[in-house]
């Protein structure tokens, strides 16, 4: 790449930044929220160490990745770079459970309880506590994983369970994540939101002390995510350019 394409690349992934933290604060904003209170998790699965570099260059102290193996060799090829906070936010295989514990600041993509005790399990091998969000899937629909919790009136008939996974000693459960459908309904998608929301209420209420995180919302719906109450958005694409995957 020449200098005048490293500097546009520069310049633009430095735009798209700015842009993105006005818009979530706007939305904060109306709310009635602290701009602050939403952490940006820029969704860097698929983009090459130097596009990183940039990003963290313009500010972004956060990083979300989707692979163990893959966040593995980043996360080595980047070690130079103090204060970055990583996160997993893509699917755990059972075997994978290893290479995650103790590499990342927040794994957002615990889906059931025997990925949570194999995680608790390594965990406590290394002598850590690895927060963790519980994947939850409140939308109903069967192409997305997590506990599902897409009808209230079957969240008590999950509680014991939860409560299983609240106990585990090497876990620090910090709060819940969901996908919402890929759909323009912004309706249907910010019900799905909502959800999330009053679970995490209902969750207080029931298991409390685990549930301030709310990890929810990517590039084209984490405007009605701050306004339903996240607090954690994951963005690729509206930073890194068109066809990047989010999750």
């Amino acid at each position: 790449m020449g200098l005048d394409q490293d500097t546009a690349v520069t310049e633009d992934i430095a735009g798209s930044i700015r842009q993105v933290q006005l818009s979530i604060a706007a939305a904060a904003e109306q709310a009635d929220r602290p701009p602050e209170s939403v952490t940006l998790v820029a969704v860097s699965k698929g983009q090459p160490t130097a596009r990183i570099r940039k990003a963290y260059a313009a500010g972004l102290r956060e990083f979300g990745e989707n692979r163990v193996e893959e966040a593995a060799w980043k996360l080595d090829e980047l070690s130079d770079l103090s204060g970055v906070h990583w996160h997993l936010i893509g699917h755990i295989q059972s075997r994978k459970t290893e290479g995650a514990s103790g590499r990342f600041h927040l794994i957002h993509s615990v889906d059931r309880l025997k990925i949570a005790r194999r995680l608790d399990q390594h965990s406590a091998d290394l002598g850590i506590r690895q927060a963790v969000l519980l994947e939850c899937n409140v939308s109903g629909e069967t192409s997305k994983g997590g506990w599902a919790m897409s009808d209230p009136a079957r969240w008590a008939g999950r509680l014991e369970e939860l409560e299983q996974v609240v106990g585990l000693p090497s876990l620090q459960i910090q709060g819940l994540m969901t996908m919402a459908p890929l759909t323009p309904d912004e309706g249907l998608i910010r019900s799905v939101f909502h959800r999330l929301r009053v679970l995490q209420e209902y969750l207080e209420q029931r298991l409390p002390g685990h549930w301030s995180e709310l990890s929810m919302g990517m590039s084209d719906d984490y405007r009605l995510a701050i306004a339903e109450g996240a607090t954690i958005v994951r963005i690729g694409r509206a930073i890194f350019g068109p066809g990047e995957v989010e999750g």
